[in-house]
């Protein structure tokens, strides 16, 4: 059973939206999870990739992993980008996409500004910037050849929701790649219901076999294609104990949508 807060969804995105406001603005502060180039390393992105990107667009990179390493999209297709933060996987993917478009959406009104900038700045005339969360997708049904995200499902409050959605707006046979946080262990209902803890990325997580089988139940399946100890890369002692306690790990999937 995984415990929906709708009660407290407005706080969950107000202080998911603080949170990465302070990132988008304040790039040269240490929070409680990697950022930066440096975490872009750390997840595995290769260098030759983010020196295609302005330093903007890296310098407020909050992701989790690299869900490229999935290796689905095409140079037609047309990709939407789920949180897509200051660009950093917006602007690669439309790299990637070069005769297709990117839809990008956030409900960080900062980070959706350095994501315009910094689109502007690489020429990316087919990057699409939208404010929306993952719960309600501002695009039509069938409209999306792949979607992308990067450790941001973990902070939506109804991830069954979401997930509907994604499949929603994914062709048939559309393709899936994400990472994200996954759970050893489930978080106590206590600590999922305060929106702060959301924002820090692991309360609002799910176990593994929960995404898998969440999935599932929106018509997508999915692999999982890699492993990260992510929170071994944090700067806090309290939150590495936090994730070492519920076995908290980033994951990187590779699906589809059912036909």
């Amino acid at each position: 059973m995984v415990a929906i807060f709708s009660d407290r969804k407005d706080f969950i995105f107000r202080a998911v939206t603080e949170m990465y406001g302070q990132v988008a603005q304040h790039p040269e502060r240490t929070f409680h999870f990697p950022t930066g180039r440096l975490a872009c390393l750390f997840v595995g992105y290769p260098a030759a990739q983010l020196d295609l990107l302005p330093v903007a667009a890296v310098e407020s990179f909050a992701g989790v992993g690299y869900p490229f390493g999935a290796a689905v999209i095409g140079e037609r297709d047309v990709v939407l980008d789920i949180g897509s933060g200051s660009g950093t996987d917006t602007l690669l993917a439309s790299t990637m996409a070069p005769q297709g478009t990117v839809h990008a959406i956030d409900i960080t009104a900062s980070m959706l500004l350095k994501l315009r900038r910094n689109a502007a700045e690489m020429g990316r005339g087919n990057v699409e910037v939208l404010e929306g969360n993952a719960e309600a997708i501002p695009l039509s049904p069938a409209s999306v050849d792949v979607v992308t995200s990067n450790g941001v499902l973990n902070l939506v409050p109804d991830k069954p929701l979401a997930f509907a959605e994604i499949a929603r707006v994914l062709r048939p046979g559309g393709r899936l790649q994400v990472s994200d946080i996954a759970l050893d262990n489930p978080a106590s209902d206590r600590c999922r219901s305060d929106p702060k803890l959301w924002a820090e990325c692991v309360v609002g997580a799910v176990t593994e076999a929960d995404y898998l089988r969440l999935l599932r139940e929106a018509g997508l399946e999915a692999e999982v294609i890699g492993r990260q100890d992510y929170f071994s890369g944090s700067a806090n002692p309290d939150t590495r104990r936090a994730a070492k306690a519920l076995g908290a790990h980033a994951i990187t999937l590779r699906g589809l949508r059912i036909a």
